[in-house]
């Protein structure tokens, strides 16, 4: 009997849906098999979804073959891809590929020939195009063959080949990453004989003899690299022709944590707090049901022991964990914290790593080689099997949300579904809770866990004691300006650095923006320099006297005179993390500063490199922007200052003020962190906004509450719910167009539906207008389930969805 498969394929398709395909005889597939299927003229990879002996389609089509022998999903990673397709209106195969092995999906590369001749034939002046073009050639490649006649010659291909004329034919590429193999040595003979062996070569090849004996006595292989280097090319060679040793292949694990070794740590005591918080989540995992747990706890208070204890629990109850954190930056000490309590059982997943690390640590979790993976938001799809506790660190962080492409998941509500799937428990921490998260914990749709102070070690022993928070203290730069300081350091913060600098103490200063300056002008005519792509002013950097986009990236030399007039008079406006760099090395003669954004920590190893350096004393400041806020822990820092706190406050964005409150109080807690204690100067221009105030004042539920009546009045998360609809065009007009017709449509069919509690805010152009130069219009859905309305109405080709976003820009 002929057997059916539901597949989800490469191609664009309205979400959560599937293709049926035949299952050819003789051919095993199953639910989570990568397959090929052919799809229109061109052969596709697809994930094979559900299995039926009923066909949804009158007239299928084979399977045309199984990409890897056995499943590479279970049905609960499927399950969880349906979830993200349907919630995030995503193409299926998109949200699946999120859970698939590096180096797939595969692209079939198709190659059109002439098939015969067709002087029979009567051709279009287009098909009598292609038939030229292929006549004096032995095969093009579709795409080759399309980009030199244009778009329109596809519907000609199709024809062509249903006349017989053309021959279009498939060939897989190679995988873009498959195991690494490394040639060994062995012994091709007994002990016994390797012994004679030795002794027969005598002196007259000492160098074959010191390695037969290296590699009889260590009773293993050895690589023929490492036999090289140490004995010589001549002498392994010398042995294989005597027949005294063979040549073999072995895998090599491509392992990022390869050479590094943690000594294992003694936990320490727990506080009363954290032994609470313990309990709860010890006894959630006993219940091997999912929950949901908020770990609300200051900066510094032990929320990394919580976790820690958490996952030796479950690590103990036969279960396995995930653990996420937000910033690349902070992926070293956590691995290290990690890795000295779980030696050898921790694995690494996130977008610093090599094609061939990140394929070997894939099929290794797939197949229970680690205990704990430790990664960035892609890491909630790794292929941990016996899930038992997932926790996500800094859960408020907008880095957990796929912004880039589709599909637009948040990794906090997919670790959640998750969690569902697999009667998991998930911990949220974090010292400034995303609103809406601390809302669900008062609701009671999560559990509220707090640690309320700050702890360290006593010294000497394991024992923890409390340690106060830092003093924190606002300086009005109004005032500064008033009294004619001009310098980006107020008289507060120059005078404290200075004091901590002579008493060998370290300070951090804060600034979100990298750089040397906000933006060029020329002072003769006022002209700013703006990205060609994105109309948006470049940012100077000092250097390698470029200008940048830090939208598209795009780079231009810093020009001698103006692009407009000619004039020469180029000044650099605003503040940036490299002339931050220049004004403290010129106010503090002698003092080594050193810088942390994602300009200076763009090579691989840099963040770890420029972390240690730091830890180590080797510079007494470090400058740097958001990276620098979250999770670190410097016990030597005395002192945080916050260059200027309004940057960011006033974006056309409805979490601008949240974002800056959790950022102040994330940088403000790398300070005070060592028995030397704290502070922090938080220079600003608006001391009177609320965000500002309650971040000075480490008060949090003061921030809570103002924010939340604003939330109330606006009907914003968690009062309602929103989705962002984008059109981009590179014709400014054309993409206006299309987004009034499509608004317009969208308010014609809420008022079919009689959807009266859906507001459909523009259309309108997005910040920034134009990216890439593509021109951007957007519109916003406000309601508490405006998904709906989209299920009712069909989204045009071009348009990108975005439910739950972080921004509406």
């Amino acid at each position: 009997m002929t057997m059916y498969a539901e597949v989800a394929v490469d191609a664009p398709a309205g979400y959560d849906r599937t293709f049926t395909y035949s299952i050819p005889p003789g051919m095993t597939v199953s639910t989570g098999h990568l397959v090929q299927v052919p799809f229109g003229p061109r052969v596709l990879s697809g994930v094979v979804f559900d299995l039926s002996d009923e066909p949804q389609v009158t007239e299928t089509r084979d399977i045309a073959r199984v990409a890897y022998p056995q499943p590479v999903l279970s049905p609960h990673r499927l399950a969880l891809a349906r979830w993200v397709s349907s919630y995030y209106m995503a193409p299926l195969f998109d949200c699946a590929a999120l859970m698939i092995p590096p180096g797939y999906p595969l692209r079939a590369i198709t190659y059109i020939s002439l098939k015969r001749p067709t002087p029979e034939l009567k051709l279009t002046p287009a098909q009598g195009r292609v038939v030229s073009y292929l006549d004096s050639r032995e095969r093009v490649k579709r795409e080759v063959l399309v980009k030199a006649l244009g778009a329109g010659v596809e519907t000609v291909l199709n024809s062509l080949v249903r006349l017989g004329v053309i021959d279009a034919s498939s060939e897989w590429q190679r995988p873009g990453v498959r195991p690494k193999y490394a040639t060994y040595l062995e012994l091709a003979a007994a002990s016994m004989n390797a012994e004679e062996g030795t002794a027969s070569l005598g002196t007259h090849a000492p160098k074959q003899a010191a390695l037969l004996n290296y590699i009889s006595q260590r009773g293993t292989t050895i690589s023929l690299t490492e036999a090289h280097k140490n004995f010589g090319a001549s002498a392994a060679k010398g042995l294989e022709t005597k027949g005294l040793v063979r040549r073999i292949q072995l895998r090599a694990e491509r392992d990022p944590l390869g050479g590094k070794t943690f000594l294992p740590d003694t936990p320490p005591t727990l506080t009363e707090a954290q032994r609470i918080c313990v309990d709860q989540i010890e006894q959630a995992i006993d219940s091997s049901s999912p929950q949901v747990f908020l770990l609300h706890g200051v900066t510094g208070s032990g929320k990394t022991e919580v976790y820690l204890r958490a996952l030796a629990y479950a690590l103990g109850k036969g279960k396995r964990g995930i653990a996420m954190v937000p910033e690349l930056s902070l992926t070293p000490q956590t691995i290290e914290r990690f890795g000295r309590r779980f030696p050898g059982r921790v694995a690494v997943l996130h977008s610093g790593l090599s094609r061939g690390e990140h394929f070997d640590q894939w099929w290794r979790i797939q197949g229970g080689d680690y205990g704990v993976v430790i990664g960035s938001r892609g890491s909630i799809f790794a292929p941990q099997p016996d899930l038992g506790l997932i926790v996500i660190d800094e859960e408020h962080e907008w880095t957990y949300k796929q912004q880039d492409g589709a599909p637009h998941y948040h990794a906090r509500e997919a670790a959640i579904k998750l969690a569902e799937l697999t009667n998991s428990v998930v911990i949220l921490g974090s010292a400034t809770p995303d609103v809406v998260s601390h809302s669900r914990a008062l609701n009671g749709r999560y559990r509220l866990l707090e640690l309320p102070d700050r702890v360290g070690l006593k010294l000497g022993q394991d024992t923890s004691t409390t340690l106060p928070m830092p003093h924190v203290r606002i300086v009005d730069l109004r005032q500064e300006l008033k009294d004619g300081n001009r310098s980006i350091f107020s008289r507060a913060l120059s005078q404290t650095m200075d004091y901590a600098l002579r008493a060998g103490e370290q300070v951090i200063l804060y600034l979100n923006r990298r750089g040397s300056g906000s933006l060029v002008q020329c002072r003769d005519c006022g002209h700013t320099l703006r990205c060609r792509r994105c109309n948006l002013p470049l940012t100077y950097h000092s250097q390698d006297e470029r200008l940048l986009c830090h939208q598209c990236k795009y780079r231009l030399v810093s020009p001698r005179a103006c692009p407009q007039c000619r004039g020469t008079r180029i000044r650099y406006l605003g503040l940036g993390t490299q002339r931050v760099m220049e004004e403290v090395e010129q106010a503090f003669p002698g003092v080594k500063a050193i810088r942390w954004d994602r300009d200076a920590a763009s090579a691989r190893g840099a963040h770890e490199s420029i972390m240690r350096s730091f830890e180590r004393g080797e510079a007494q400041v470090m400058v740097g922007t958001q990276m620098i806020a979250k999770g670190l822990h410097f016990p030597n820092v005395t002192l945080v200052g916050v260059l200027c706190a309004d940057i960011g406050l006033f974006l056309p964005d409805f979490r601008a003020g949240e974002r800056v409150f959790q950022l102040l109080c994330q940088v403000a807690g790398r300070t005070g962190r060592g028995p030397l204690g704290g502070q922090v100067i938080v220079q600003t221009y608006s001391p009177q906004h609320y965000a500002v105030a309650a971040a000075s004042a480490q008060d949090y539920r003061s921030f809570y509450r103002q924010e939340m009546a604003y939330r109330a009045e606006q009907e914003l998360p968690p009062f309602g719910r929103l989705v962002h609809l984008v059109y981009m065009h590179t014709n400014e007009d054309g993409c206006r167009q299309e987004a009034l017709r499509y608004g317009a449509t969208l308010k014609r069919q809420r008022d079919i539906w009689g959807l009266t509690n859906v507001d459909i805010l523009g259309p309108a152009p997005a910040y920034p207008p134009r990216v890439r130069g593509r021109y951007r219009w957007h519109i916003i859905l406000r309601g508490q389930d405006p998904r709906f309305l989209l299920e009712k109405t069909p989204i045009p080709q071009g348009w990108t969805v975005d439910v739950d976003p972080l921004s509406v820009t």
